[in-house]
């Protein structure tokens, strides 16, 4: 017992005691946390109007599990927060039936589907006593004719036929159409293919007629003098087959005045052409120098830089231009001088001294009024002075890199041989080396001359087919090589002794229409995996994927045949060796492959 003014901290109440308070005046005992349950029905009142209010009962579902949380959101301002509601109603449990529903036979069971009729009941009305049934929308069925079962089968199959024939005449008449269209097509593509080649051949003609009418290139000339052979072995031909005796001398005689009227008339175009493609050459070799350098940058845009050496080079190229031109005002004309004489007072040297002394001779007799007539020699050799300034590399450096004729003495004994037939020393480039050759022979120009003056062949057709060659392997992107170190000579053999200068396929002996690709695509081009086709025979070739099936055993044949001519031809040259080995290899490889698939197809045949 404790009195009225006693606290009970001052008792020292351990855990195991109990204490208790028995006057409530004094020490009321409060419930820490009271256990609310609320009503199963409460009333809430709810304002109907501005001042009328209205009671309502409200019923209590309580939830018989917990409510899951689906999001929500909360007011930023109150604090409140918002969540989603859930579906008021529980999924319905399956109760246990005690037995595993996951088993392999309930997976796999087999599913049965039978149609079923359901009973459907009906019921006729009938006049009686006390109903009357109306008859007026009654019908009058009277039966038919019987037939048999096989009546019946007989008259569907009828429709049946009648059908078939319907659909028939439709399929046949839209197959009917499809062929009519290819065939409309098809000979609309003959027709294209047709003009497409004859304006081809126009084109070729017109520019032949062309090339032949104004003659700028080696190949021009070589046109030219084909055709004065082939005129002059008519006219030979025809005047043997026609005169004899002094007659038939004279006529010769004639004849070979005309070739020699026609062969100066030659050499006069030729030297027009050759100073013009000289001026060409010199401008082109300029304008190489004051080229500025270019790249490519990430975004595809090209970058342009200038250096030193390239602004004084497109300086020099300009005033070269200005001096070479002709018919300018004499004004200009001494501008351009001065203008040269300032630029090449910068190197005093015994060139520039010659060329400033023709300079000044110049502006005297410009302003002394002579012809300009007078006048060409000496324009003519301060262009070539100052040309031969130009070239000087301390002058322009940019040209040190692309002349011919290296000024490093050392550089230029490598690679030099000597001509037999000029009695000149040439770099090695100046020299056509055939296949079958084991010594340094004539050099291009005397190739040349012995050309025009014997066989007077032209190369312009076998030039074509080499440079479609190369650029067609050059589309490859194998790191194709036999085909750089084919010569045009050698190309010419094989044309001419091995293909007999016609297509394998179709005997076409146009060589302008004729093009040498690759035997098999899978290896690169060589003369013993080559086929020379015309242009729609090679399409189709490259198109081929198994050879064996597409071409017959006696064709294959003789094409390897050729290909080993080729092989015996080229395996005289040296660098040539290496690569008739990896086709050997390839070639053996290849046939092991194709003979272990057979092997194995056979194989698979008999164990079936």
């Amino acid at each position: 017992m404790t009195e009225d003014n006693e606290t009970i901290r001052r008792t020292g109440p351990n855990f195991e005691k109990t204490m208790q308070s028995e006057n409530q005046e004094h020490f009321t005992g409060k419930v820490v946390q009271q256990d609310y349950h609320m009503p199963d029905v409460i009333t809430v009142r709810v304002q109907t109007d501005s001042d009328s209010f209205q009671e309502v009962v409200v019923k209590i579902e309580r939830p018989t599990y917990n409510k899951p949380f689906l999001g929500g959101f909360r007011n930023m301002r109150t604090g409140v927060e918002f969540h989603n509601a859930g579906s008021q109603t529980r999924c319905k449990k399956r109760p246990n039936k005690g037995t595993q529903s996951f088993c392999r036979e309930t997976q796999t069971v087999w599913e049965k589907n039978k149609p079923q009729q359901t009973r459907n009941t009906t019921s006729t009305q009938m006049t009686k006593i006390g109903l009357y049934v109306s008859n007026m929308t009654d019908k009058l069925i009277s039966p038919g004719k019987y037939f048999t079962a096989e009546e019946y089968h007989k008259r569907r199959l009828e429709a049946v036929i009648v059908l078939q024939k319907y659909f028939r005449r439709w399929h046949a008449i839209n197959v009917v159409q499809n062929l009519r269209e290819q065939k409309r097509l098809r000979l609309l593509w003959e027709a294209q293919e047709e003009l497409r080649k004859k304006n081809e051949k126009e084109e070729k003609l017109r520019r032949e007629y062309e090339r032949k009418l104004n003659p700028k290139t080696r190949e021009d000339f070589e046109l030219l003098y084909h055709d004065l052979e082939l005129w002059m072995q008519e006219e030979t031909e025809r005047i043997n087959r026609t005169l004899t005796g002094a007659e038939r001398k004279a006529a010769l005689c004639a004849l070979l005045e005309q070739e020699a009227q026609l062969i100066a008339c030659f050499g006069r175009h030729k030297l027009n052409a050759n100073e013009e493609n000289q001026h060409k050459a010199i401008l082109h070799l300029l304008d190489k120098c004051a080229q500025p350098k270019r790249w490519k940058a990430y975004d595809g845009k090209i970058t342009e830089m200038d250096t030193q050496d390239m602004l004084r080079a497109r300086e020099l190229l300009e005033i070269y231009r200005s001096i070479s031109t002709k018919d300018i005002p004499k004004d200009e004309r001494t501008d351009v001088l001065l203008t040269l004489r300032c630029t090449v007072k910068e190197h005093e040297c015994k060139l520039t001294q010659e060329i400033v002394e023709l300079i000044d001779r110049e502006i005297d007799l410009i302003s002394r009024e002579v012809k300009e007539c007078n006048l060409e020699g000496l324009r003519k050799r301060i262009c070539t002075l100052f040309l031969q300034y130009i070239k000087i590399p301390k002058v322009n450096p940019k040209v040190a890199g692309l002349l011919k004729v290296p000024q490093d003495p050392l550089k230029l004994y490598k690679n030099v041989y000597f001509c037999h037939s000029c009695e000149n020393y040439l770099p090695s480039t100046e020299f056509l080396i055939p296949a079958n050759s084991h010594t340094i022979g004539r050099c291009r120009l005397c190739y040349n001359l012995d050309n025009e003056a014997r066989r007077r062949e032209s190369y312009l057709k076998y030039r074509l087919i080499l440079e479609n060659l190369r650029k067609s392997e050059a589309g490859y992107q194998d790191d194709s090589q036999i085909v750089f170190l084919v010569q045009l000579t050698d190309l010419q053999y094989m044309i001419e002794n091995i293909w007999n200068c016609q297509s394998a396929l179709s005997a076409w002996g146009e060589l302008y229409d004729l093009v040498m690709v690759r035997w098999d695509k899978q290896h690169e081009w060589s003369p013993w995996n080559t086929i020379l086709l015309t242009k729609e025979e090679a399409d189709a070739h490259l198109k081929l994927c198994n050879l064996q099936e597409a071409y017959e055993a006696a064709f294959i044949f003789r094409i390897k045949q050729k290909h080993i001519r080729a092989k015996n031809y080229f395996a005289q040259i040296p660098a040539m060796s290496s690569f008739l080995h990896r086709s050997d290899n390839q070639a053996n490889a290849s046939s092991y492959k194709t003979h272990n698939s057979s092997m194995k197809s056979t194989e698979v045949k008999e164990v079936h």
